[in-house]
């Protein structure tokens, strides 16, 4: 007779025997679940007390495995306290040490999930902290669990499973070509630190914005617009980037401003110094180390070109207080009369063309223009 009946038949001719474990598995049970509320009731007071974030990581990570080891541990010793055959509950304690291993497993992939999270860009050398990092720890860890399950609980032997995925693994990467470019894409992006999170970053397709998450498949850039721009990893690895936040955030921007050549050089640079200076204190971003700088840059048609060199804290800061500037300098012109002036040109009306009344002082027959 199979085992299964057996047990069933065996249950059906001794009813009493069930109720002992199942009074077991109710009292064993009933602890378990009080001594689970008492211990997450004392990390909960005790990370309110000392607001530790490995603490509420942990809390967080028991609170749905314990339900199920209490249940385990409930029914392990209900099982061991009844008269079932020998070989029914080895083979329940079995599918209960398979369950724990599992739901230990997945405890432990969200335990290193959230260190990654929380604590992966505090470790020197570590990969920046992305999604694909937190799913490669995940991975890592649900592999160790597997094969632990399959050793120890279910006892088989895992070296044939790991020949076969080899082979098998040839198919499936030919198959999965474009998946795999972009996700070794991706890990490459990650272990190179030259792209990281919250780096500004512009591509030689025309793409920028600031790099908000690294996934398997895909880089997800968004821009100053608050759009969500998804560059798959293969295509980024192999792009011309541009990355403003290396070596460091701090970037050289400018200001041009032109003034009449009737005004004394000396006076402008001074004035273009005074109105950086000032706004050094109240505009957010702006620096003052290295010390702002103007240089005349050309002669134009109308005017003398100034640019006035500055260092923002990082590349967004710079539209804000490119503007800020710009009204600050013509005020601080219209203060002291410096002149900004209009392009003009002149043009001389040739003989026999249409031409204003008046006449041209070079030729005695029509008069110049200025525009």
């Amino acid at each position: 007779m199979p085992l299964p009946r057996r047990i069933f038949s065996h249950i059906l001719n001794n009813p009493m025997e069930l109720v002992w474990p199942a009074v077991t598995f109710g009292i064993v049970l009933l602890i378990a679940i009080l001594v689970r509320a008492l211990v997450l009731r004392a990390l909960r007071a005790w990370n309110d007390r000392t607001q530790s974030r490995p603490g509420l990581i942990l809390m967080e990570a028991l609170r749905g495995p314990t339900r199920i080891w209490a249940f385990i541990l409930a029914a392990h010793i209900a099982l061991q306290s009844s008269d079932l055959p020998v070989r029914a509950t080895s083979i329940s304690t079995k599918t209960l040490a398979a369950l724990w291993i599992f739901s230990l497993t997945f405890m432990c992939m969200r335990l290193a999930r959230d260190m990654v999270r929380y604590y992966g860009g505090q470790v020197p050398g570590a990969l920046p902290v992305t999604t694909l990092t937190q799913n490669l720890a995940q991975l890592a860890v649900f592999i160790l669990g597997a094969v632990i399950l399959l050793k120890s609980a279910l006892e088989v032997e895992v070296t044939p499973i790991l020949t076969a995925l080899g082979v098998g693994g040839l198919a499936v990467a030919l198959a999965l070509q474009d998946t795999l470019s972009n996700l070794f894409g991706g890990f490459y992006i990650a272990v190179a630190g030259q792209i990281r999170p919250g780096d500004y970053i512009k591509l030689n397709s025309g793409e920028e914005g600031y790099v908000a998450d690294i996934g398997w498949r895909s880089t997800m850039i968004r821009a100053l617009a608050n759009n969500m721009i998804i560059v798959p990893n293969a295509k980024l690895a192999q792009a011309i980037v541009t990355n403003y936040y290396l070596p460091e955030k701090r970037l050289g921007a400018s200001v041009s401003v032109g003034v009449g050549y009737g005004s004394d050089p000396d006076v402008v640079e001074r004035a273009l110094l005074d109105v950086v200076a000032k706004a050094a204190g109240e505009l957010p971003g702006l620096l003052t180390e290295p010390p702002p700088s103007v240089v005349l840059d050309s002669f134009g048609d109308s005017s003398l070109n100034y640019n006035l060199n500055f260092q923002v804290a990082e590349f967004a800061n710079q539209f804000g207080i490119r503007a800020q500037l710009r009204r600050r300098i013509l005020l601080k012109f219209r203060e002291l009369g410096i002149d900004i002036p209009f392009p003009t040109r002149t043009v001389q009306w040739a003989d026999g063309d249409p031409r204003p009344d008046g006449e041209n002082p070079a030729t005695g027959r029509g008069k110049a223009a200025s525009i």
